[in-house]
């Protein structure tokens, strides 16, 4: 590592490593540090996302995704099914071959990278953040730079030390559970979705094949429930009940900020993306698609920054207002959604399930769903309308 840097991005997640390419791109002189021994490991996401989200940032490649999605079958807690119409594709990623191979498209920019080298510390002076302090297998150093940008996940210090709120609220904190199973028979190409508040306060299950007899099985719940049942432990009754035969061959735990998100993304010499800056859909959860959005904004506004010399907060909010005017309305319109969804109970989401399977399997959408479960809140109908009319 070079003693100085026009631009030093902590964590290499997609947010991380995309961030880094854009700003490499646009001309600056970029490290991107990771705290973990290899990028990409430990998985801690389902590895879903939409095929239509994904595509408008990257060329995807074929062995990037572990599975194609194209049905989605959600479960109400009477045991219903209901099969969800949509003409959308999804994936289910390789998520160790994605970040791994995100992180040299940002090396063949020209980014340096180094793994096992955790921030400890940020670096600053009369004019805000100027540096990061990393422990690199032990031998502490300081490298300096002129914009740090924080995408270290949900467990984020970096907007912390400089000084921004990035709390989430334990209402908002999704403590999530999952396991990884090598011996799945259910359906190929359909992601099942399980709802109850019995079984999945504040959030929901899931599971995600990823083909060749392997699927991502998990469920996130509030954390202002979490205190009564630990997520792993639901997780395990759900196994029990669904699947008892399962092979385990991964097991993670993590959390999930549903929240709006954070008030302030930059400072001074600072810009923080994806978990960080609670950038993640608030009522499903997802993130991969939406971080990377956000980095490709905060990578490039960083680039042209460092052109004009000017790395003030003034200058970075060109960054925040960009993603605010792109993503926020639509952000703050799932968490609308998703404040709804969490009060309900599990006699309400057997009406939604009974109700829709009345439709024609056509008319079984995403806006007809969010009908039947309206009634008692039609004003939140022009949202569901401005989300999911046109998929």
């Amino acid at each position: 590592m070079k003693p100085e840097y026009d631009i030093i991005i902590v964590g290499a997640g997609p947010a991380g490593s995309t961030a880094a390419r854009m700003a490499a791109l646009g001309g600056a002189s970029v490290l991107l540090l990771e705290k973990d021994r290899e990028i990409g490991i430990p998985v801690r996401c389902a590895e879903g996302v939409g095929q239509f989200g994904l595509s408008a940032l990257i060329d995807i490649k074929p062995h990037w995704i572990a599975k194609k999605i194209s049905g989605a079958m959600l479960h109400a807690p009477s045991g219903a099914q209901v099969p969800l119409h949509t003409e959308q594709i999804g994936y289910v990623l390789n998520r160790k071959i994605f970040d791994f191979e995100l992180a040299q498209m940002a090396a063949l920019a020209g980014v340096d990278i180094e793994t096992r080298a955790f921030v400890c510390n940020l670096l600053h002076d009369a004019h805000g953040v100027a540096g990061v302090i990393v422990n690199r297998m032990g031998d502490k150093q300081t490298i300096r730079c002129k914009i740090v940008i924080g995408a270290d996940g949900v467990e984020s210090r970096v907007g912390r030390w400089a000084g921004l709120d990035t709390t989430t609220p334990m209402r908002d904190m999704e403590t999530c559970a999952q396991v990884t199973i090598g011996n799945y028979n259910g359906e190929a190409n359909t992601c099942h979705f399980y709802f109850s508040q019995r079984s999945f306060p504040g959030g929901y299950g899931w599971v995600f094949p990823k083909g060749q007899g392997m699927a991502n099985i998990g469920l996130g719940i509030s954390g202002k429930y979490a205190h009564l049942r630990a997520p792993c432990e639901l997780l395990e009754d759900f196994l029990r009940q669904h699947y008892p035969h399962a092979a385990i061959l991964t097991r993670v735990a993590g959390g999930v900020p549903c929240a709006l998100p954070v008030s302030a993304m930059v400072a001074n010499g600072l810009m923080i993306v994806g978990d960080a800056a609670h950038q993640v859909n608030p009522l499903t959860g997802g993130g991969i698609v939406s971080s990377m959005a956000a980095a490709q904004m905060a990578g490039r506004i960083a680039a042209e920054a460092i052109a004009k010399r000017d790395v003030s907060a003034k200058a970075l909010s060109a960054y925040e207002k960009e993603w605010r005017r792109q993503e926020g309305k639509k952000m703050a319109m799932y968490y609308r959604l998703k404040q709804f969804v969490f009060d309900l109970d599990d006699d309400a989401f057997n009406h939604i399930a009974n109700t829709v399977l009345k439709l024609e399997p056509k008319k079984r959408t995403m806006v007809n769903i969010f009908k039947a479960a309206l009634l008692k809140k039609p004003s939140l109908m022009l949202d569901v309308v401005k989300l999911f009319a046109q998929r």
